[in-house]
């Protein structure tokens, strides 16, 4: 079409009817409004130790304080500056980001492109083409200019694919704090198990020593006669083998203190000085404030995720079901063409009478999908329910593994009260055998039994001192605590953004404010603007 009366007549007219289309489809979207599924949860927690366990809200923001340890403080400190799993689960939030992103693009008309065209024509020899205006032998052609099309949103096909993108930038979000809860957990633990096990290897030498004199004592009695040279025989064994379990606790005193290294993002050999043996097993308090059930829908990431999953998957039910309507759009060109057939040259495609334009609606039904569409509506609905279920089952998982911790934690305490009795009379039994074994009223069995019952029992005390600790953290991994430590910080360190800026463009999406959830009023709007 070429003009210059008509064309801004029909541009009008054009513009008219998009933003009616556009009007016509902020009015519906297809597909279910995700409404978080009912969920079971308790009134309150079965194991409730009035003495222990506190009715009042947990405060686990930075639980490791509870312990008192500058250590273990130093240790999820680096962790959480410097782990590469956390950092990670960091970029699978800009990832997520840049998701949205492109699904907030789709809203916009989706095909822009220019196109440029020369053709020439030869008849060759003598043959030339005829034309009203006369007998041409060749000629050639010039075109240029760009075309658009935008399917127009009339079932919420795009505003639905911009919700799930939301909310799986959300998921995004809450695994990155679900990565936080776990890694700090397990530094705590970690940590804890390599100071019980140092505390275990103590105990052994001690014993060591205890023995050594015990086989002084034999062999003196067994040199002036007083006893066999079994005795002698024994406490040799006995020590032997008490000295021989110092090796494997060795082993798993180093092995813990290499995971450490890898939890803070160091080489084993970068551990630094302040992983030596010398320390004791973090004292924990022995009251803990866990809140109500209902609490873990809020404060435990793993499940926010599990609902942001399902309310991704269920936007995606109405982006598959509006395949199933026809598509709206509009589409239009604008160029230029000329020729040089006659008295017209190719120049003339730089002139404002040689341009070209066109704009109009058009609508794509696929009627005959032989049930395609169909059924890929009812595979998402299944994937939605599936999310569902997973999101229901978490909330159960997440009270069976509170209870499991307050039990733990509890019993701990109890144990640890009846090993200190335990060790307290097998210390006592200790003496007096070994006293009577001086006095000839005894024989040295009942030295042997009443040391190897001593360094039992101090052994399984050391390790029951560990568990109330280790049972602690994970009432508090269990409450979801730990992951707050990152408010009011990025995701993914400065250094790592700078390798991403200088190897890709990432316009403005690595500015931390691009990383904040975004607000009620964004994800109401019937379009965003887009990232650039």
């Amino acid at each position: 079409m070429a003009g210059k009366s008509k064309i801004p007549k029909r541009l009008n007219l054009a513009a008219q009817a998009a933003v009616l289309a556009v009007m016509l489809g902020g009015c519906s979207m297809v597909g279910p409004n995700f409404v978080t599924p009912k969920v079971q949860v308790a009134d309150d927690w079965a194991t409730r130790d009035a003495a222990r366990i506190g009715t009042a809200r947990a405060e686990d923001a930075a639980w490791w304080k509870t312990f008192g340890d500058a250590t273990l403080d130093h240790l999820i400190d680096l962790a959480y500056k410097q782990n590469l799993e956390l950092q990670q689960a960091g970029v699978n939030v800009l990832q997520a980001r840049a998701q949205l992103a492109a699904a907030i693009g789709n809203e916009y008309p989706q095909q822009q492109q220019g196109y440029g065209e020369y053709q020439y024509y030869n008849r060759g020899g003598s043959e030339t083409t005829r034309l009203p205006f006369g007998n041409v032998h060749n000629s050639s052609t010039l075109r240029y200019g760009v075309t658009a099309a935008w399917e127009i949103d009339f079932w919420g096909k795009f505003r639905r694919a911009v919700e799930s993108a939301d909310d799986s930038f959300l998921a995004s979000i809450s695994n990155y704090d679900a990565a936080l809860v776990s890694l700090t957990a397990t530094v705590g633990k970690t940590y804890v198990s390599m100071r019980t096990t140092a505390s275990r290897i103590g105990v052994y030498r001690k014993n060591v020593k205890v023995q050594e004199e015990s086989l002084q004592i034999a062999r003196a009695r067994f040199e002036n006669g007083e006893t066999s040279e079994r005795d002698v025989a024994q406490a040799s064994s006995q020590l032997a083998e008490t000295r021989s379990q110092i090796p494997q606790l060795e082993v798993s005193l180093a092995q813990d203190r290499n995971a450490l290294a890898v939890l803070v993002g160091v080489p084993p050999a970068g551990i630094g000085t302040e992983l030596t043996e010398s320390g004791s097993i973090p004292h924990a308090p022995l009251e803990v404030a866990v809140g109500l059930p209902r609490d873990l829908l809020r404060q435990r990431p793993d499940v926010r995720q599990a609902e942001q999953v399902a309310a991704a998957e269920s936007a995606l039910i109405g982006a598959t079901k509006a395949d199933l309507y026809p598509a709206f759009s509009l589409s239009g060109t604008f160029g230029f063409s000329a020729s040089d057939i006659a008295n017209r040259s190719l120049g003339d495609a730089f002139d404002w009478n040689a341009h070209l334009a066109s704009i109009g609606p058009a609508f794509q039904w696929n009627l005959f999908n032989y049930g395609q569409i169909t059924n890929q509506v009812r595979a998402q609905d299944a994937q939605f329910q599936a999310a569902v279920l997973s999101y229901q089952n978490t909330v159960l998982q997440a009270q069976q593994e509170v209870e499991n911790a307050l039990i733990a934690f509890v019993k701990s305490i109890d144990t640890v009260r009846h090993l200190k009795d335990a060790v307290a009379a097998a210390q006592r039994s200790v003496e007096l055998s070994l006293a009577q074994y001086k006095e000839g009223a005894t024989d040295y069995t009942t030295v042997l039994s009443a040391q190897q019952s001593l360094l039992r029992e101090q052994d399984q005390l050391i390790s029951a001192r560990g568990d109330v600790p280790q049972s602690l953290i994970s009432v508090f991994q269990a409450l979801g605590g730990g992951w707050q430590i990152r408010e009011g910080h990025d995701f993914v360190p400065d250094s790592i953004k700078e390798e991403m800026r200088k190897r890709t463009d990432w316009g403005n999406l690595l500015d931390a404010k691009t990383h904040v959830p975004p607000t009620a009023a964004e994800r109401n709007a019937f379009i965003r603007k887009p990232d650039w």
